[in-house]
């Protein structure tokens, strides 16, 4: 087994009072902790399936990219299993550096919502639209649950741990 290599842990943000402020405050903290556990993660164990349900690191990471891409861009997903499976050329600082830049496209267009209770803007879509609010909880959701799976792959992986 490797030697553990123990990261720092970063704390939970403190952000400012306001709701858009905690939401977002939360959002990007955990947007930094998924990115944080894949880069550097060795190939090719990072794309190996550690557990049964076929899951790996990098397949997460693949997977966020999508989610954040549907829920503030505005893009259809029509085979969300796929999303958890990298092609073979994404490499860890290829994935890595799409993600920032997903989630560098996606706070663009949270900066120019300021009402919480408002529809998400979904150019190109059809069909009501989910509150800004909700957007932002569900991907509190859905990234702090899969960068606990990725915490445990990484580990898995290599002995890494922290944030």
């Amino acid at each position: 087994m490797p030697t553990a290599s123990r990261r720092r842990d970063t704390p939970p943000p403190r952000t400012a009072n306001s709701e858009a402020d905690v939401l977002r405050g939360f959002l990007d903290y955990l947007r930094a902790s998924i990115a944080k556990k894949v880069d550097g993660a060795p190939e090719p164990r990072v794309r190996t399936p550690a557990v049964s349900s076929g899951t790996n690191l990098l397949g997460l990471l693949n997977h966020l990219i999508a989610v954040e891409k549907a829920t503030f861009l505005g893009e259809t997903v029509t085979d969300w299993p796929a999303t958890f499976h990298p092609t073979p050329q994404d490499s860890v600082t290829d994935l890595v550096a799409r993600y920032r830049a997903t989630v560098d496209r996606a706070n663009k267009v949270l900066d120019a919502c300021g009402d919480l209770a408002a529809p998400l803007p979904r150019p190109g879509r059809s069909g009501s639209a989910p509150s800004i609010r909700w957007a932002l909880t569900h991907m509190i959701e859905e990234t702090g649950r899969h960068t606990g799976h990725a915490d445990i792959l990484r580990e898995l992986i290599d002995n890494t741990t922290g944030r």
